[in-house]
């Protein structure tokens, strides 16, 4: 299936609403097509302006969604059309629901010694009938990596979720791309961290009105830094406008 997609200061992204990427995701399965699925937020956006690996790796892969408002305020002022932002841990909760009827079994890999684990827990009383054909935590060393590939490919999971951060689960997605054999690889970020209970997702009234990144940095002072990327990502776009606009005069 041929995806439309557009750019976003160099870094492509399908805008897809949450109904279609489960509609793609779940052919994908059917067909048993590899596919990396990477979930897109300003700050991944930003950091790739500067990174080419890293905008390589987002170019490679299937299916590229809108992770947050701030890329789908920037595509929309850029003239794109993007539905809905799809973000991780929506899209993760989405496909265990999903699996759980089609009866895809998922691997959970990622996040401290015992929390995927515990994540898995809760995913099953959450989603009666889930199969979780495995979890791994991810404090592993590169020695360690074989064996981690190994397990997964002998799980046999349909669904990946890897929860070491982005991008560095987009880059060890990559990596072993060619030698994971289960269909859909995913970055999740910290959503078993939410999922395990370890750490809350923003109440409702910061989910609807598009403040979560408000509320993670009101509830975790420590990631203002790396929020500092926000601004720096609005300026780039309102400019990229600008830019577009004067050619187009």
């Amino acid at each position: 299936m041929t995806l439309s997609q557009i750019n976003i200061l160099g870094s492509k992204l399908h805008p897809v609403s949450m109904a279609q990427c489960l509609e793609i995701i779940a052919r994908g399965i059917q067909i048993n097509q590899a596919m990396h699925v990477i979930t897109l937020n300003a700050e991944i956006v930003y950091q790739a302006r500067k990174n080419q690996y890293l905008q390589r790796v987002i170019s490679q892969a299937d299916l590229v969604t809108a992770d947050g408002i701030g890329v789908v305020w920037g595509a929309r002022y850029l003239g794109y059309q993007v539905p809905e932002r799809v973000t991780g841990i929506d899209l993760m909760l989405k496909l265990t629901e999903k699996a759980a009827k089609m009866g895809w079994p998922i691997y959970l890999l990622g996040a401290a010694p015992g929390v995927a684990l515990e994540a898995s827990r809760a995913l099953g009383q959450r989603c009666p009938g889930l199969k979780i054909a495995g979890c791994h935590d991810g404090y592993f060393t590169a020695q360690e990596v074989p064996g981690i590939v190994e397990d997964i490919n002998s799980s046999s999971a349909r669904i990946l979720f890897v929860a070491l951060g982005a991008p560095k689960q987009e880059f060890w997605i990559r990596e072993h791309f060619g030698e994971l054999q289960i269909p859909v690889r995913i970055g999740v970020g910290g959503s078993l961290d939410v999922i395990a209970g370890i750490k809350k997702r923003a109440p409702g009234f910061f989910i609807r009105f598009n403040l979560e990144w408000l509320y993670r940095l009101l509830t975790e002072p420590s990631r203002f830094k790396r929020q500092l990327t926000l601004p720096l990502f609005a300026i780039s776009i309102l400019v990229e406008g600008l830019k577009r606009n004067r050619f187009l005069s």
